[in-house]
Parts: C-alpha cells; structure tokens; sequence
C-alpha cells in the first residue's frame, strides 16, 4: 500500500499500474500463489477506494490529501 496516504492522484494511479502489471505477470508465468493474488486484490482495491475518497473529496470542495486508506477488511466488503 502506499505510504504516503496524501500522494497525489498521480502516485496512487502508479501504484494501482505496478499492481495490475505484477498481477498480469504472475499469470502469464503461471505463478499459482493465491495469497499473492489474494494480496495484491487487497492492495488494488485499498487504492481504488483511496482514490474514490480523493476525487470525492475534491468535488465537495475539501482537501483530498485528508482522504485515509481504509484497512482491507474494510474495502473488502464494500459491494461493486
């Protein structure tokens, strides 16, 4: 996860790429270690759900560097 919860959009958008990219690698080695994958879900949607707070933030008129990544147990949960 990122350590610098007030990272710009830009450096949480990097992070969901480096994610989906190792994602895609470990598949095309036929890598089979679910809780890698498992990991890097948690780890995608922890960043999905920061940036969702940022934007939402931006468009009310608050500060989005005030958004906080939530635990994954948290957005976990969260039906899509």
């Amino acid at each position: 996860m990122l350590t610098d919860m007030s990272a710009p959009d830009g450096d949480v958008l990097s992070q969901i790429k480096n994610l989906v990219d190792e994602e895609h690698q470990l598949r095309d080695n036929g890598e089979a270690d679910p809780d890698r994958f498992r990991h890097i879900e948690e780890q995608l949607d922890q960043c999905w759900d920061l940036l969702r707070q940022r934007r939402a933030r931006r468009e009310f008129g608050e500060d989005p560097a005030d958004a906080a990544a939530r635990p994954a147990s948290t957005v976990e949960n969260y039906r899509q």
